[in-house]
């Protein structure tokens, strides 16, 4: 009758009573021994209505009278119901719904139509080899079997070796079944499949729709003359302003003077050096040519054509008055001796170091030329009326290629072998920089609007530059094969041509709109031939007629040709 305190630690013993208030708690009886459950029950709420209410409040209206805010309610919902915007619940559907096994095969069924799903590759189908009585010719003879033994797993062609049985009950169990089992289910589970999005493109729409070049006439086709009297390549070509004089300088050491029609050589001037290059100056009351020939351009008049106009020319020449103080210049003007003066020469620019181009500006009385130098002049600009020249830049910015005046307005062009400059005459700044994206730029023409320049470069390509759109090409068009030499605009036909070590001169169609929002059309229409190559050079110079539709090329193979 002692239990133990679990708090204590203590041995308690039990009274008679304790002892006895557990044994009926065991048999689930009332604690205490007094507590009858069953004694009756005392009714302590009436059931009898009495004849006084609880409380005598009167009823209230709202308890007999229709809600008008119910009211309400009800009309919008019906109003809703009416309308469709409350839909009632669709019945449910009790038809079973079964899984589709083959669904991945259909593409069309539901599960197949999930778009990336790609299902497994299917395995080959047995063939007649697979057969437990195959025709004779499936069986491996013994050679063929122990070739079959020495190969290795993965070049055989089959992986097991055919086999003839009585018949089917005969076929024994196949030995590798659970390892193939095995090896297609790593296949499927560790191979990536991927589905390759295809896009149906026609071929032909992907070439830009360019008009046909008959669309696009005239532009010269043929060759119609050749001039030939140069006896080394000729490296450089100008032409007059009207158009009927042609002039040439060669290696061979001569200016020859052409009359275009007829290609019959007018006049040959001996400069006892190579010609670098020529400009006819483009002012049409004057007869003036600039040529660079080593360290001098030679102010040449060619007395062709009127007589009043060239006189003209010498009378404005000899017109000049010296200053009074000596100018300090970069460059020194000589008057040519009698002699020189017999052959056409008027004044002699003489440079510190070799010129290798010269160009007029459009007005016809500056000009400017281009040094082998690798210092600050390089460029030079010349006033022939005068007699006076000074060197624009400060500081040298590369090896200058090539320059050119802007046909009207006062800019001017300056071409290194990676970037074309535009400086600003008058405010004597620089405008722009072109990044030409090729190697090495040869050669460089501006176009008769100005606000378009073509830039040939020895990697064979061209660029061509819209202004008014960035400092990057608009297109690079990559015609020629080997380097370009040359190019040119057309003073008045939307043509320019390219001349190439290839010996081709390929002209295009570069039309450019007045619209500022449409971009210049550039077609090519002409592969012109007929320059042989010679010391592996080809087309050395090309030049436009300034009225007709027709190019001049000059080539290494001493001739000059003109194609119509």
């Amino acid at each position: 009758r002692t239990v133990q305190d679990r708090m204590t630690g203590a041995d308690v013993t039990l009274t008679d009573e304790q002892v006895e208030l557990v044994q009926r708690l065991q048999k689930g009886q009332f604690g205490d021994v007094n507590f009858d459950p069953y004694e009756p029950s005392v009714d302590f709420f009436t059931h009898e209505v009495m004849i006084h209410p609880v409380t005598n409040r009167p009823a209230d209206k709202r308890s007999f009278i229709p809600s008008l805010i119910e009211k309400e309610k009800v009309s919008k919902l019906v109003h809703a119901i009416k309308m469709g915007w409350i839909k009632p619940r669709k019945p449910k559907d009790d038809t079973p719904t079964y899984y589709d096994l083959w669904a991945h095969e259909d593409p069309n069924s539901v599960l197949g139509r999930h778009k990336m799903h790609v299902p497994a590759p299917k395995l080959r189908l047995p063939g007649h080899e697979e057969s437990y009585n195959p025709p004779p010719e499936y069986l491996l003879s013994e050679e063929e079997r122990l070739a079959w033994e020495q190969q290795e797993p993965a070049e055989r062609r089959l992986n097991f070796v055919p086999r003839r049985h009585r018949c089917l009950r005969a076929v024994p169990a196949y030995p590798r079944f659970i390892h193939e089992r095995f090896e297609r289910c790593l296949d499927l589970y560790l191979c990536p499949r991927q589905r390759k999005m295809r896009v149906n493109v026609d071929p032909e729409d992907l070439i830009p729709k360019l008009p046909k070049p008959r669309d696009l006439q005239p532009f010269p086709t043929t060759q119609a003359l050749i001039y030939r009297g140069h006896t080394s390549l000729v490296r450089c070509l100008s032409v007059s302003p009207g158009g009927q004089w042609l002039v040439s300088g060669s290696d061979d050491g001569t200016v020859r003077f052409w009359e275009v029609s007829t290609a019959r050589c007018m006049r040959t001037l001996p400069v006892g050096a190579v010609v670098k290059s020529v400009a006819w100056n483009p002012n049409p009351t004057l007869c003036l040519v600039a040529v660079a020939v080593e360290q001098s351009v030679l102010l040449v008049n060619p007395c062709l054509g009127d007589k009043l106009l060239f006189g003209a020319t010498d009378q404005l020449l000899e017109a000049y008055v010296p200053p009074e103080e000596e100018r300090v210049q970069p460059v020194q003007w000589v008057p040519p001796s009698a002699e020189e003066r017999g052959k056409g020469i008027r004044l002699i620019v003489q440079h510190s170091k070799p010129v290798k181009q010269v160009t007029w500006h459009g007005k016809g009385d500056y000009f400017a030329s281009v040094v082998s130098d690798t210092g600050s002049r390089q460029v030079l600009m010349h006033q022939s009326s005068k007699r006076w020249s000074q060197a624009p830049f400060q500081r040298s910015k590369g090896m200058v290629q090539c320059v050119s005046f802007h046909p009207t307005r006062p800019f001017f062009f300056v071409a290194t072998q990676r970037y074309v400059r535009v400086y600003n005459l008058l405010k004597q700044e620089l405008t722009k920089k072109l990044m030409s994206n090729c190697k090495w730029v040869s050669s460089m023409a501006i176009h008769p609007g100005g606000d378009n320049v073509i830039c040939g470069s020895y990697d064979s390509k061209l660029a061509w530059f819209d202004l008014d759109l960035s400092t990057r090409p608009y297109q690079l068009l990559r015609h020629h094969r080997r380097a370009l030499r040359s190019v040119a605009f057309h003073r008045h036909y939307p043509l320019f041509a390219s001349g190439s070590d290839d010996g081709t001169v390929i002209v295009c169609h570069g039309m450019v709109y007045n619209d500022l929002l449409q971009n210049p059309l550039l077609v090519p229409v002409k592969v012109l031939k007929g320059h042989v190559l010679t010391l592996d050079l080809g087309v050395l110079d090309v030049l436009f007629h300034p009225t007709q539709p027709w190019v001049f090329s000059s080539g290494a193979d001493g001739t000059v040709r003109l194609y119509t």
